[in-house]
């Protein structure tokens, strides 16, 4: 006891471990590092007599306290210490915001704790209060300056202007956002170099291929006698990811107008006869009809948008893109101007109304219990459509993505009158049922009066501002397995 005491606190006191440029605290308790009171007095005893002799002179030695050290408990504070300190290397790039703005990700050296080393270093260190561990460092071939000069002449440049691929005598145009959610700055054999993901950039303007080539037929069904029966898909000539992705490439720094050229060939089906047989397409799985006034030019865009989804099959896994599948809505594909919210106002725009489709497919996802990935509700509320549970869509964005997250295929089938519009998915039931809970609505606000004198304004009623909180509830077993919110607020 004279003996621990005679070396205070030192024995206990934290140890500063100096890593590479950071600085960690191993408690020495937890680490079994203590003082061996019987090897450090059975050191001082085997001084010997010529010691015993010298000390009765006053000329003694000092003899070092011997420490032990619990292996086990040591490595594992170290290992412990290493979560924290370690990290893996990161080579510098450049990525994407949902909204098309270049980030840049700075590179990091990785770093790893040598725990035997770090062992090896306090056994010859006893007491010391700071001692300095090996580290094994990872280094990275790209730097800072790299990471800033690929942003500047790579990816704001990548972004500055649609680019039009010519496909023998037909023009598809990738838009700046389609570039921007399949391209990345990446580092290659130590340079950051672009590099798009082929079936990202594909399906962004799957909308738009449709309307080059002869595009391969997906295998879908017939629902017409009550029980899905497989249409068989067929092959086409299309673009391919790959040539696509290529083109793009080629001229994705250049000045604008950008032209690049690309050739059709043979395309398989993304769903085939053989891959629809086996995906338990064979009940409906939720519905949804919303309602309209009859044969306002709105109602020819609401049928054309559904015309174009109707048959869409999503394989297990599989998300629908509605802007990318849809693409851009023009007259030219036969949309119509009608009212639609810009900026805050109703104004004609070609494809006005589509946002009841949107809504009413929405529903239809919310109803068979599918996976939201991105719904964006209107700003305003609108009375034909149920608060908190509605979506509206512009090209590109916002834009609607759910997710069939189902071990099953999920057909969508869409039928329509001239008031209503209804989308039904059929597939295979994982819920007995999937309610919905409808909240109070909390936060009202007043709305007022703007006067705005242009043409293209349409004229409406005011509509008070509030916020509400929809909970999707599935049931199954006759017992609830799990819930969701949906939480909106309005402008007034």
């Amino acid at each position: 006891a004279r003996l621990s005491s005679a070396l205070g606190t030192e024995q206990t006191s934290p140890i500063s471990l100096v890593a590479d440029d950071e600085v960690l605290q191993l408690d020495p308790t937890a680490a079994g590092i203590a003082l061996d009171v019987d090897a450090t007095v059975d050191a001082a005893l085997d001084a010997g007599v010529v010691d015993r002799l010298l000390s009765r002179l006053g000329a003694g030695r000092e003899v070092d306290p011997v420490p032990s050290y619990d292996e086990a408990r040591l490595s594992a504070e170290l290992a412990r210490l290493a979560e924290g300190f370690d990290r893996d290397a990161r080579e510098g790039a450049v990525r994407f915001t949902p909204e098309g703005v270049p980030v840049e990700a700075r590179p990091i050296t990785g770093r790893a704790l040598d725990v035997e080393g770090a062992v090896a270093a306090l056994r010859s260190s006893y007491l010391s209060q700071r001692v300095e561990v090996p580290v094994d460092v990872d280094e990275v071939s790209t730097t800072d300056e790299d990471v800033r000069e690929a942003r500047d002449e790579i990816a704001i440049p990548a972004l500055a202007a649609p680019i039009t691929v010519d496909v023998e005598g037909d023009e598809l145009v990738v838009e700046p956002l389609d570039i921007a959610k399949s391209l990345s700055l990446e580092a290659v054999d130590g340079e950051i170099t672009p590099v798009i993901r082929e079936d990202d950039l594909h399906e962004r303007v799957e909308g738009k291929l449709r309307m080059v080539g002869t595009p391969a037929v997906d295998a879908t069904f017939d629902i017409s006698s009550g029980t899905p029966v497989v249409v068989p898909s067929k092959t086409g000539m299309s673009v391919s990811a790959a040539d696509l992705a290529d083109a793009v490439l080629e001229v994705l720094t250049d000045d604008a107008p950008r032209t690049a050229t690309a050739d059709l060939s043979v395309s398989q089906p993304r769903v085939s006869t053989e891959t629809a047989r086996g995906l338990g397409v064979k009940e409906v799985i939720g519905t949804f009809t919303s309602r309209h006034p009859c044969c306002a030019p709105r109602v020819t865009n609401i049928h054309r948008i559904a015309d174009i989804v109707d048959g869409y099959v999503l394989r297990p896994g599989d998300q629908f893109d509605l802007n990318g599948f849809v693409g851009p809505r023009d007259e030219a594909r036969g949309f119509k101007p009608a009212p639609m919210i810009l900026d805050g106002e109703f104004r004609n725009s070609v494809g006005g109304g589509v946002s009841q489709f949107a809504t009413t497919i929405f529903n239809a996802v919310f109803f068979s219990g599918l996976k939201d990935i991105t719904h964006t509700p209107h700003s305003y509320y609108i009375s034909r459509y149920p608060p908190g549970r509605e979506a509206t869509v512009s090209y590109p964005l916002p834009d609607l993505i759910f997710e069939n997250d189902s071990p099953h295929g999920v057909f969508i089938d869409t039928s329509y009158t001239d008031r209503s519009i209804t989308v039904t998915f059929w597939g295979t039931k994982r819920f007995d049922e999937v309610r919905s809970v409808t909240g109070p609505r909390t936060r009202l606000k007043d709305f007022g009066t703007q006067y705005v004198d242009r043409p293209d304004c349409t004229a409406t009623s005011g509509e008070k501002g509030f916020d509400i909180v929809v909970t999707r509830v599935f049931v199954d077993g006759g017992r609830e397995v799990k819930r969701e919110e949906f939480r909106t607020r309005y402008k007034p």
